[in-house]
């Protein structure tokens, strides 16, 4: 169990046991959670994605939005009201579908699960968006809805992922749709050995020493940000602290930990961000200081400054989506084992479809768009 914070609080609290109970409902949330993934990728995720794309982009990520929108909400479900985990977001209140870029701390696996919860409560779930490392894209089920729904992979080797980054980027860029990007610029999720290495090489250039992030990566913050610095309307920078200690997997999963997540958030605005990349690599470095300061201040306090900026999410809204995902995967699945032969053939179909365009990183564009494109190549020419 990795390390992020005090094993035990101040009442000697600490991980609960896994008991029988806890074990075999944590079966039954991951079976479901996998087969309403695969069922709603291949139902609803492809035709949305594929076939209406070639139209329109715009509309395509509409109706991603809607169908992913409503399996992502079952995280929150499954691992807040079932597990009773108490979720406690501070700071600022933001405003609903705002496009941003997001940034926060890597403590453990599960933190993106917790940006889906604010993301779920500001009406942007389907649209959420993360850059995450190559090798998460290769999984099956996950990796395709991970294609589909447009996040970016990065091999973390700059002079690879600067121009696939800026082809991914370049896309994201239509006021339209809303958007949250969600990047962890520390890279990796932090660890003790991890965290020594960083204050090592901190140490070795002149670079602040911290004691609970590991130094920020900067030039994908700042790719990110310079592509699409006109079409977002702030940035979040977003603290994650667990209470008793941070949770792995597994741990959420099985109802073990966490027994609080505390969620600070820190709407910045556009212009307090500087524009040369020197500055902004100084800006990031800075808010990570003081990330670092106010997770330390976490530790000895047991909360965030200004707790409870967000209400409880709907356990009816949640039960009802819940209820509405798991009848269609019921009926899809039906479809697929039990009746025609039609349906395993397609069924087939879009699996090898996108297992391939997963690998070789195939997106349609729009029919008009082409032809617009090719003529307005055309008459550059001339």
């Amino acid at each position: 169990m990795k390390s992020c914070g005090p094993s035990t609080s101040a009442d000697g609290k600490g991980r609960a046991s896994l008991t029988l109970p806890k074990l075999v409902r944590g079966l039954v949330c991951l079976l479901v959670l996998l087969l309403t993934a695969f069922m709603m990728l291949v139902y609803f995720g492809f035709l949305t994605a594929i076939p209406l794309r070639f139209f329109s982009i715009h509309h395509s990520r509409k109706a991603i939005s809607f169908a992913f929108g409503s399996w992502l909400a079952l995280w929150p479900f499954l691992f807040e009201k079932i597990n009773k985990t108490k979720v406690i977001f501070c700071g600022e209140s933001v405003p609903p579908r705002e496009r941003v870029l997001l940034i926060a701390n890597h403590g453990t696996e599960v933190d993106w699960m917790y940006l889906w919860d604010l993301a779920l409560r500001k009406g942007c779930i389907g649209y959420i968006k993360h850059v995450l490392k190559s090798s998460l894209m290769k999984l099956p089920v996950f990796g395709w809805s991970f294609h589909l729904l447009e996040f970016i992979p990065v091999e973390r080797k700059w002079e690879i992922d600067e121009s696939s980054m800026h082809r991914m980027l370049l896309t994201l860029k239509d006021p339209r749709d809303p958007l949250w990007l969600a990047l962890f610029p520390e890279g990796t999720d932090f660890t003790e050995q991890k965290c020594v290495r960083s204050q090592k090489y901190a140490a070795e250039n002149g670079l602040p020493i911290l004691q609970n992030v590991l130094l920020p990566k900067t030039k994908g913050f700042y790719k990110c940000l310079q592509e699409l610095r006109a079409s977002l309307d702030s940035v979040y920078d977003v603290t994650i602290g667990y209470k008793y200690r941070c949770p792995s997997f597994m741990d959420n999963a099985f109802g073990v930990d966490p027994a609080e997540v505390h969620v600070h958030i820190r709407r910045v605005r556009l212009d307090d961000i500087p524009t040369s990349e020197n500055e902004v690599t100084s800006w990031l470095m800075d808010t990570f200081r003081c990330k670092d300061q106010l997770l330390s201040d976490f530790h000895s306090k047991g909360h965030f400054p200004n707790p409870g900026t967000e209400k409880e999410l709907s356990t009816v809204k949640c039960l009802l989506n819940a209820f509405g995902v798991i009848f269609l995967t019921c009926t899809c699945t039906y479809l697929t084992f039990f009746s025609s032969i039609w349906f395993k053939v397609y069924v087939s179909s879009v699996c090898a479809y996108l297992a391939s365009a997963t690998y070789f990183d195939i997106r349609p564009r729009p029919i008009a768009g082409s032809s617009t494109a090719v003529i307005t190549r055309n008459g550059a020419k001339h």
